[in-house]
């Protein structure tokens, strides 16, 4: 099932060339608008609510992105995949720069993209390749730092994954036959071993993503995974406070009491 991930690098690579496309033909004189939106400044917030800019550069950036809880890298990271995840558009091309000044690689931005696209649906990855796209070019990184739709995957668990596929059939086989097979051969057969993100932060990426989003019911088991991954239960834990401020209150006080009980199930 590898040519499906192909099909969906395809389609972003598509999207992103005509974007590319839509962008030159407005700065020809084509009359067609850019597709980048574009960037929110603090002058543009503060025009608007001072109190929200003295608050984003004051206790947000000064503070929150400061705590020594997480790494800036690991806060760029969930913050990426929360603006991905509830296709946020306005600080993307912001957002993606600073993950790659905090040590994100191209590749890795990628990656997060491609995954997403899996865990939060195609919409929302093909929502983040404009400003991907913007900020790669003014960087000067081009196709080939980035990951190839087929290559080399990750070695393989085979017990643990005989194990997640033989559940799920036995819960949901003759609910949805077809999306069994998908789950095991495109999700954690092939998206799940491609190398450029590491497990750990392929689990950072999607538990925050869930939470994000709502979809507590799939977090014990992502969360779980995230943990065997090598995610400690600190970073777990501050990874709600990053997203309290990216995605909502409301979504994080309804997460947190499933990590409550995983953390004390697993605690013994």
């Amino acid at each position: 099932m590898k040519h499906i991930l192909a099909v969906a690098a395809a389609s972003l690579a598509a999207s992103g060339n005509a974007v590319m496309a839509q962008q030159t033909e407005g700065a020809a004189g084509g009359g067609r608008a850019s597709a980048v939106t574009a960037p929110v400044s603090i002058a543009d917030v503060g025009a608007v609510s001072p109190a929200l800019a003295a608050f984003i550069q004051g206790r947000l950036q000064g503070e929150v992105w400061q705590r020594p809880q997480m790494r800036a890298r690991d806060r760029s990271v969930v913050t990426v995949a929360v603006l991905v995840a509830r296709n946020q558009p306005a600080e993307m091309p912001a957002q993606f720069a600073l993950a790659l000044d905090h040590g994100l690689k191209p590749a890795e931005l990628s990656e997060i993209i491609l995954h997403l696209a899996f865990y939060t649906g195609l919409g929302n990855a093909l929502a983040a390749i404009p400003a991907a796209r913007q900020v790669f070019v003014a960087r000067g990184i081009d196709v080939d730092a980035l990951p190839a739709a087929s290559g080399d995957r990750l070695p393989l668990n085979e017990a643990a994954e005989a194990a997640r596929a033989a559940g799920v059939q036995q819960n949901f086989g003759v609910v949805a036959p077809g999306v069994v097979q998908y789950t095991t051969d495109v999700l954690f057969r092939d998206l799940w071993l491609r190398p450029a993100l590491v497990p750990r932060d392929r689990s950072l990426v999607t538990v925050a993503a869930l939470v994000a989003t709502g979809q507590v019911a799939q977090i014990p088991y992502h969360l779980n995974r995230a943990m065997d991954n090598g995610l400690t239960q600190a970073e777990a834990s501050e990874l709600l406070t990053q997203l309290a401020f990216y995605s909502g209150w409301p979504s994080v006080f309804s997460a947190m009491p499933v990590f409550k009980d995983v953390f004390a199930k697993r605690a013994g």
